[in-house]
């Protein structure tokens, strides 16, 4: 998913949505068509004061010849247009839109929930037993659908629930299922009773929780893989691990899972290869072909394939590594499909700080680098060091800065801490369990090995669903935790497993990574500024609750039903709880905690791993919300998805103007030219402009510092994008420095916008000179850390 700001003139925000009010005279078709539209459209602004049907109908009438079905289409276009103008009319599109599947599915002869899961089994799109239960209690099931919850989806979110999500039939592709029904499917594949429907369907018919992408496609299906998330080992130093290892990643992409995958095992270009007395082309040739793999597979013809490559920076090929995505340079040393990401141990970060060289080896000869971590690895790393081991060395900075160049030319290369993800993951208590990667979107941190492929199953919580009055209501969040953690827990049992090393694993740990979305809409509803005290404190404390629920539901549950297999391997076991190794974590329920403590004791966990905070675009879109932890990228903007393109604009935004008596067409045409920026209308008060800064304009230290007060609290990690408008060596030096003293485990994309300045300022060239830095390179630079502006 792509996000694409507006600027003037933009056709579909100053053509059409500005200036349908009138429509020629001589171009109105008549006949009963158009009535019965006008009719609909009359239904769908009912109850919306500020949208006017009229408006719409005028673009409709002035197309004639187009039958009803086309009429409709018309009509759901002009209200998607008329969203930059006035933002009902996203729910002017919506309720048309609902009209329109609800005419799908009466073609394939569904009238009720129970007829649509009869009709989509008939035809081979679910299993029996789902199907089975649903005939069972027919009119319980049905009688639990609210249809009116349909009015809570917003334009683009139904949208994207009729473009991807809905059942469609074989042959006419026809959708065999309603939006309710959709989500009254999902339950049913989770559930053994009714009750348990009843339960989970009352969260996602609300939008206050909804699990990730993989379980909405193929909850009750014929084969239900319901996993978010593969990681990998990398693969032996073998001819015949290589081979398997790209089975294994194209046998998980088939059923639609994000892929994370190591290759620091593999020998460097130019090591000698004793069985035929020749020489290593290093790594790059490999992952051509893993390239070409992920391109081919492409997720059942529902989504492209998506995989992230990890690399240590201590592996001799590592320059080669990060030049993969440059879009310059020898085309057969590329791979454009592949993610990008860097796995480094503190020591690195340690001697980029001393500016100090570095060294670089070939996983030929130092293998155990791979299987260590913290103390262990320094020990090792240096002890091969001092043995001459090495290819060959550089300057720590240099080869950081060059990560550096990565991130700001193609957002890639993200920055992952190997020590960071260890130190603190329940999975590592013992040697030999050692977290080598994360995933494709940087959140999951789990154990990995050759025989034992760590696995994922995500859902969100959506935080802004979850406001009442000027607070958010806790109970009713914690009541939402208990329930999304029980039901992510039974996804471990019921869904399909593409290969044996990842059932094997999954069923071992039985991790979940519970996260949130909606934390910019929480903070909009109660009026702080993202980068607030007040804010920090609130999202710190949420992490907290959610932490303490999650992991309370986790032990009755292991009370219930036993804890997890490997309990005895877990940190746990020895009474160590995630936030124990963080001794400054900002704990505001002591008593809770302690209370926690005595029941994990008596019960164990069921779960080894629970919190994760995922990028959530697509559920995030489906809830009407903002996504995961982000700041809004823009106040208008138009967002682009294989459903199409969309007007997205700040709600929030929209009715504070409408209080003031400022959104008029002069405010909304300043806020295109500003490519939806409050920062240049002066003559808005300044608190709103404040309130409402982009991600672009906010300071990047204050997300840093968001998610390393979160960390304690998260037991795996959080997809943190930063946001740089014309990044430099400089700036990005100091901000992922601070990142790392933050203790922060993992961080993902870097936004930039298109026009990026690259100068390289405070590194080290190759022949030891280096230039003269310029005023704003001093201030952003690792010799001077504490005085950067970029991240404040």
């Amino acid at each position: 998913m792509t996000q694409e700001l507006i600027a003037p003139p933009a056709g579909v925000l100053t053509g059409t949505a500005e200036a349908v009010s009138v429509a020629p005279a001589q171009a109105v078709p008549t006949g009963q068509p158009v009535e019965r539209l006008a009719e609909q459209v009359e239904r769908a602004c009912a109850g919306l004061p500020d949208a006017d049907p009229a408006r719409v109908l005028a673009a409709v009438r002035a197309n004639g010849g187009v039958d009803a079905a086309g009429l409709r289409d018309l009509a759901i276009g002009e209200a998607a247009a008329l969203v930059g103008v006035e933002p009902a009319y996203s729910r002017v599109a919506a309720r048309l839109l609902g009209a329109k599947i609800a005419d799908e599915t009466a073609a394939e002869g569904v009238r009720s929930f129970a007829g649509s899961v009869a009709v989509a089994h008939r035809e081979g799109l679910l299993s029996d037993a789902p199907a089975a239960f649903v005939a069972a209690h027919a009119d319980a099931l049905d009688a639990l659908v609210d249809e009116a919850a349909d009015d809570r989806f917003e334009y683009f979110g139904l949208r994207t629930v009729y473009d991807r999500y809905l059942l469609r039939h074989p042959r006419t592709r026809r959708v065999v299922e309603r939006p309710q029904y959709f989500l009254m499917r999902v339950a049913v594949g989770l559930s053994d009773t009714v009750e348990d429907v009843r339960e989970l369907y009352a969260l996602l018919s609300t939008l206050s929780y909804l699990p990730s992408s993989p379980t909405l496609f193929n909850s009750a299906a014929r084969r239900p893989q319901l996993s978010s998330c593969f990681l990998l080992d990398s693969p032996r130093d073998e001819l015949e691990s290589i081979y398997e290892r790209y089975a294994q990643v194209a046998r998980l992409s088939k059923y639609a899972g994000g892929i994370g995958v190591s290759w620091s095992r593999i020998r460097s270009r130019g090591s000698l290869i004793r069985g035929t007395n020749g020489h290593s082309n290093g790594i790059v040739p490999w992952l051509r072909t893993l390239d070409s793999s992920v391109a081919a597979v492409n997720q059942g013809g529902r989504r492209k394939g998506a995989a992230c490559v990890y690399l240590e920076p201590w592996h001799a090929d590592v320059e080669e590594f990060l030049e993969l995505r440059d879009n310059t340079g020898e085309e057969a040393r590329r791979t454009h499909n592949l993610n990008l990401a860097n796995w480094i141990p503190d020591e690195f970060m340690r001697r980029v700080e001393a500016d100090a060289r570095w060294s670089l080896f070939d996983p030929k000869e130092t293998p155990e680098l791979v299987d260590l971590w913290g103390e262990e690895f320094d020990a090792a790393y240096r002890r091969a060091e001092a043995e001459g081991r090495y290819v060959r060395q550089v300057p720590a900075r240099r080869l950081f800065g060059r990560m550096m160049r990565t991130l700001a030319e193609t957002g890639n290369g993200w920055m992952t801490f190997k020590d960071a993800a260890n130190r603190a993951c329940n999975q590592t208590a013992e040697p030999g369990n050692v977290v080598h990667l994360s995933n494709l979107c940087t959140e999951i941190l789990e154990v990995t090995s050759d025989g034992e492929t760590a696995v994922c199953n995500l859902g969100s919580v959506n935080l802004g669903a979850h406001v009442s009055g000027d607070d958010l209501d806790w109970e009713r969040l914690r009541s939402t935790v208990r329930t999304a953690v029980r039901f992510l827990d039974r996804t471990i049992d019921r869904g399909f497993y593409p290969t044996a090393e990842a059932e094997g694993a999954n069923r071992r740990w039985r991790p979940v990574g519970l996260g949130v979305m909606g934390l910019a809409d929480v903070f909009f509803k109660l009026r702080l500024p993202f980068d607030s005290a007040e804010a920090r404190t609130l999202s710190t404390r949420i992490a907290e609750e959610i932490a303490l629920a999650a992991y309370d539901a986790s032990a009755d549950l292991a009370a219930e039903l036993g804890a997890l297999p490997d309990y005895a391997a877990t940190r746990t076991a020895r009474g160590q709880l995630h936030v124990d190794h963080f001794p400054d974590a900002a704990i505001t329920r002591p008593d809770a905690w302690e209370a926690l403590r005595a029941k994990v004791a008596e019960h164990g966990l069921r779960n080894s791993l629970l919190i994760a905070i995922a990028p959530t675009a697509t559920i995030a879109s489906i809830a009407g919300c903002y996504e995961c932890v982000e700041p809004q990228v823009s106040n208008l903007f138009k967002r682009e998805t294989l459903s199409g393109e969309f007007l997205q604009i700040n709600n929030y935004l929209v009715a504070d103007l409408k209080r003031l008596g400022l959104w008029d067409a002069a405010t909304r045409d300043a806020i295109k030219r500003a490519n939806g920026s409050l920062q240049g209308l002066v003559d808005l008060p300044a608190d709103l402009r404040e309130l409402y800064r982009t991600a672009w304009e906010l300071p990047q230290r204050a997300l840093i510092d968001l998610a390393a007060a979160r960390t304690p609290f998260i037991d795996q990690s959080q997809s943190l994008n930063l946001f740089m408008e014309t990044p430099t060596i400089g700036k990005l030096s100091s901000m992922y420095a601070y990142a790392w003293r933050s203790g922060l485990k993992t961080t993902y994309y870097l936004r930039s916008r298109p026009a990026t300045r690259i100068a390289q300022t405070t590194i080290a060239q190759t022949t030891g000179a280096r230039t003269a830095p310029d005023a704003e390179a001093v201030a952003c630079s690792l010799e001077s850390p504490e005085t950067c502006e970029a991240c404040q």
